[in-house]
């Protein structure tokens, strides 16, 4: 690396001021795993180092890839891939089942690693977090020195096959997209005098938070590139009218965000909804094992929502069939997503067990029959319209209708599912589905080891 007074170009985003001006500062330092799951494989299992290797739920043809090293992303597989495709591009390519609990520990261990250099803020999910800069730790010079000390803990105290991508910025949304700017193995920082010269190097996609839909909705408005959006405050339009562009708050967020202003990113806001889905595997694509590992999601995410002292307002449940059409790309979770069918219904908020398992009978007794839809391979539940206790409007009826009753009995086997496992006390129509849905990768949480 060149010396303070030289005024080199670290990377396409890094800059370092020459003598005598003050160096740029960072807030963020953002830390995301590279390949994570296919390289934990490789740290756990020598013999698939430098092989490409895909991570798939199951030992299916029909299925997909969870994820997928580096040497067999180099052949063009990558998440959502399916397994037959991914032979075909990477005839050398290694299959392996996922295993949660493996994944879940490494990203422990990662977490202590990252804390031996500086303390970890937020856990975003299994294979990202950030951490705060403070005093001295922000000057760029001090801040990439820390990142390339987390990125040598990670090696050394976690696995030396581990690689991660360190994005430094003003704020942790900008310190994410930089992460994201030089994979794997990056350090990247964007500072305050090269921001907007390399956002406008990105394209819309390149945004957390902006998928296909966001993009389209935003296309209809005239906001086509980098340019176009962070030329909205000199259009006439304020940082307000630029939240309307997302129909929320977010919007607005990202204004000040995407112009270096750091502020708190809601970390105490509650989850809008929660969802547990499941591929099911040859032997269970009927309707009695559907509705069970269905019943069986139910019980995962009330948990959760209960765990989290939340109030379901909505509920829906979502299926996929056995058929003949065409995969549709890129979530492809089996052989065909041509027949598919989803239903919600409103709830009075809830929470307790038997007000939402008879508003999930409700729903699966509204599903398509028929022939073609008797072999259900792809079921989700979710609760949606989530409310915290302390916005829960009471019911007037809630303390003689038995609610609070049924409140407390949930919290009650709650309690005992988190201590002894899911299984311990759970409706009997679930039992048949007890092992049909282990828990799976978390992709953006980490969920209690039941």
């Amino acid at each position: 690396m060149a010396t303070p007074g030289d005024a080199p170009t670290l990377s396409p985003s890094v800059r370092v001021a020459p003598s005598g001006i003050t160096s740029p500062e960072v807030n963020w330092l953002f830390l995301d795993l590279n390949s994570y799951f296919a390289s934990v494989e490789q740290e756990a299992r020598p013999e698939l180092r430098n092989r490409p290797v895909g991570v798939v739920p199951m030992e299916a043809e029909t299925t997909v890839c969870l994820a997928a090293s580096y040497e067999a992303k180099a052949f063009g597989v990558k998440t959502g891939t399916m397994v037959r495709e991914a032979r075909q591009m990477c005839p050398g390519i290694v299959f392996v089942e996922a295993r949660h609990e493996l994944y879940v520990q490494y990203h422990h261990r990662i977490i202590a690693a990252v804390e031996s250099c500086l303390p970890v803020t937020a856990v975003l999910s299994i294979d990202e977090m950030a951490c705060r800069l403070m005093g001295r730790e922000r000057p760029l010079l001090a801040a990439m020195q820390l990142g390339r000390q987390v990125k040598e803990a990670v090696r050394t105290q976690v696995g030396s096959t581990l690689r991660c991508s360190v994005g430094l910025a003003p704020n942790r949304y900008l310190a994410k997209i930089a992460s994201d700017m030089e994979k794997p193995d990056g350090l990247v920082a964007l500072t305050p005098d090269i921001l907007r010269e390399a956002l406008l190097g990105l394209t819309l996609r390149d945004l957390p938070g902006i998928g296909v839909q966001t993009e389209k909705r935003l296309n209809e408005r005239g906001v086509r590139t980098m340019a176009d959006l962070l030329a909205l405050d000199g259009k006439e339009r304020t940082r307000e009218q630029t939240g309307e562009l997302w129909g929320s708050v977010w919007g607005e967020r990202l204004w000040h965000w995407l112009r270096g202003e750091d502020f708190d990113m809601g970390d105490n806001e509650h989850s809008k909804s929660l969802s547990h889905q499941h591929v099911l595997g040859p032997e269970l694509r009927n309707i009695d094992s559907a509705w069970a590992v269905a019943h069986k999601l139910l019980h995962k995410a009330a948990m959760r929502m209960r765990d989290e002292k939340l109030w379901a307002g909505r509920i829906s449940l979502a299926l996929s069939f056995v058929g003949e059409g065409p995969v549709r790309a890129p979530s492809a979770f089996g052989p065909s997503r041509a027949d598919s069918w989803t239903s919600e219904l409103k709830l009075t908020e809830c929470q307790d067990n038997p007000t939402l398992i008879a508003a999930l009978k409700k729903l699966w007794e509204g599903r398509p029959r028929g022939p073609k839809y008797e072999q259900p391979f792809f079921v989700s539940v979710a609760l949606t319209g989530l409310v915290p206790d302390a916005l829960h409007s009471l019911s007037l009826f809630d303390a003689h209708d038995g609610g609070e009753e049924r409140s407390r009995l949930a919290q009650t086997m709650d309690a005992l599912n988190h201590k002894y496992g899911l299984a311990t006390l759970a409706p009997a129509t679930m039992l048949t589905a007890l092992k049909a849905a282990p828990t799976r990768i978390a992709f953006a949480s980490i969920p209690d080891m039941f």
